[in-house]
């Protein structure tokens, strides 16, 4: 019988629970137990797929094609699973179900309510998880703070699930733990407010997992013990780390597993840390760089960086970097001054490696070209991500085809040479107004050409399965013109005959995908592509 673990935030958002759950995962994952992960978005939206990236963070897709929150891409690298839409539930989600379960008659003419009704759906999807993936354990992140009216009902169905199972449910707060430079003391008053808060929710948690610049004291746990009633060993110290990998050895160091074993009266386990262990180890010992340009335009929030916009690319550079023992160095490149200024682009010559990941619209496009157009001429590894392999064949069309204005039809309509156009089934899509979870989404078969940069990365496989994300593509019509120049087509699509890879043949490393490498890639193995990557770009630094 499935054993059910709810994590909620209290104080502030984005102080790391979708770590939290991923690391208490890996920690009883390595004891043994069969584990899988659930996150819930308190939003109305059905899915993460219309929202803004600089608002809400990157939409990491599931290799069936849903579209979801970026923390399960945390729990997939941190658990090593592949996770799919049952594993992701919405405010929108779990009311469209309750709506289309009222107008079926499936609740036999009784009044519909929001409670009891919106927390049975959710608590319904959440067991649908632990059945489908066969779990001892799951895990189950409640999105936002502690006091938001948002997850309340969430909140309502984990209290409920506790009463239904009293011995199989059990509550983790992620809290923070403030220091105020003024005073230089750490505070645990917010704390012990967001435990209350919990309270009136019906919920007493069982756990509490302080977050912190620095480790927490023994005043400060004895402190949060006593005011948010919970036992002093149950109060884990979570501090800030240097890598998020370190977190599931610093819950070990407070013995965190056994811990929530003894709650559920199972025996105590010895955690198999050892591979984990070993890739820290080594992480903190390197010191030669690899420096990683990323040229994108979904980071720039005011005076601050959002690096939650490229979380899977960013890890998935580390993943890579660490394989080759090198110590990443990722400095952010914005496309937009590269379009003021076109000069800028020289900067380039400074990085190893240059990225362009994915995105939409016209922002930033001209300065893209212009950064993909340097590293062509000037050799320097170049790895495109979707949108970065459709750049890189206007690129390519305009200034070794001689194609002049051609581009994609997303951005210029009327372009004389559209390279990049909207996929067949897509403009009926459009047409009809339909943007939500139409595009082209999830795992697609591609067939490697032989004797290509691609086909060495990926090794002895002919056929490969990778996630998408997408609604234009390269335009069929223009690629003998295009392999007549030099663009080499590295990879199709078999079953409808569609451009996954291109390579310019004689350059060290300059290689795009339509699809999305960095949505598979572990800490413990590095994505094919990443990882042909950054061992060319650390070698150019040689």
């Amino acid at each position: 019988m499935a054993k059910y673990i709810f994590v909620a935030g209290g104080v502030m958002s984005g102080i790391g629970k979708g770590v939290a759950v991923a690391s208490i995962g890996k920690i009883l994952k390595s004891k043994g137990f069969k584990v899988t992960a659930v996150k819930i978005d308190p939003y109305i939206n059905v899915d993460a797929g219309t929202m803004n990236p600089i608002e809400h963070g990157e939409v990491f897709v599931t290799q069936d094609g849903d579209e979801c929150d970026q923390d399960i891409g945390n729990y997939e690298r941190f658990l090593d699973v592949d996770l799919t839409r049952t594993n992701y539930i919405t405010t929108g989600r779990v009311y469209q179900a309750v709506i289309n379960r009222e107008r079926n008659l499936e609740y036999n003419g009784k009044c519909v309510e929001v409670v009891p009704d919106i927390p049975n759906e959710a608590i319904f999807r959440i067991k649908k998880a632990a059945k489908k993936d066969k779990a001892d354990f799951v895990l189950i992140e409640i999105g936002g703070t502690v006091g938001e009216y948002q997850n309340m009902l969430f909140l309502e169905a984990a209290r409920m699930l506790r009463l239904e199972k009293p011995k199989d449910v059990l509550f983790v707060m992620v809290s923070f733990l403030p220091i105020p430079s003024m005073t230089g003391e750490m505070k645990t008053k917010p704390t012990q407010t967001a435990v209350r808060t919990l309270n009136g929710a019906g919920i007493q948690p069982d756990i509490i997992l302080a977050r912190s610049m620095v480790p927490l004291d023994e005043p400060r746990k004895r402190k949060i013990s006593i005011f948010c009633n919970v036992a002093k060993e149950d109060v884990i110290s979570a501090p800030d780390v240097k890598t998020i990998y370190e977190v599931p050895l610093n819950f070990e160091n407070d013995n965190l597993g056994n811990r929530i074993l003894k709650k559920f009266n199972l025996k105590s386990r010895k955690s198999n840390l050892n591979d984990w262990n070993k890739i820290i180890r080594m992480i903190r010992t390197l010191r030669t760089p690899v420096k990683i340009g990323i040229v994108g335009k979904y980071f720039e929030t005011g005076d601050f960086t959002l690096m939650d916009s490229y979380i899977s690319v960013l890890e998935a550079i580390k993943h890579a970097a660490w394989f080759s023992k090198r110590k990443p160095e990722i400095t952010w490149l914005s496309s937009e001054k590269y379009e003021r200024n076109p000069s800028a682009v020289k900067e380039l010559k400074d990085f190893d490696g240059i990225i362009v990941p994915g995105g939409f619209g016209k922002r930033g496009v001209e300065g893209k070209i212009k950064a993909i157009e340097f590293c062509r001429k000037q050799k320097i590894p170049y790895l495109g991500l979707c949108f970065g392999l459709q750049l890189a064949v206007i690129e390519f069309a305009r200034h070794v085809c001689g194609l002049k204005g051609a581009a994609s039809t997303e951005f210029d309509p009327k372009t004389p040479y559209p390279v990049i156009d909207l996929m067949m089934e897509q403009k009926a899509l459009l047409k009809e107004k339909r943007y939500g979870g139409t595009m082209r989404l999830g795992d697609y078969k591609c067939e490697l050409r032989p004797g290509t940069l691609s086909s060495k990365a990926y090794g002895k496989e002919k056929y490969i399965l990778e996630r998408h994300r997408h609604r234009y593509e390269v335009n069929n019509a223009f690629r003998e013109k295009l392999e007549e120049k030099g663009l080499k087509i590295a990879g199709i699509n078999p079953e409808a005959d569609l451009v996954e890879i291109i390579e310019i043949p004689g350059h060290p490393f300059f290689v795009a995908s339509q699809f999305h490498p960095e949505f598979k890639s572990r800490p413990l193995r590095p994505h094919p592509l990443f990882r042909e990557f950054i061992k060319v770009a650390a070698n150019r630094r040689k």
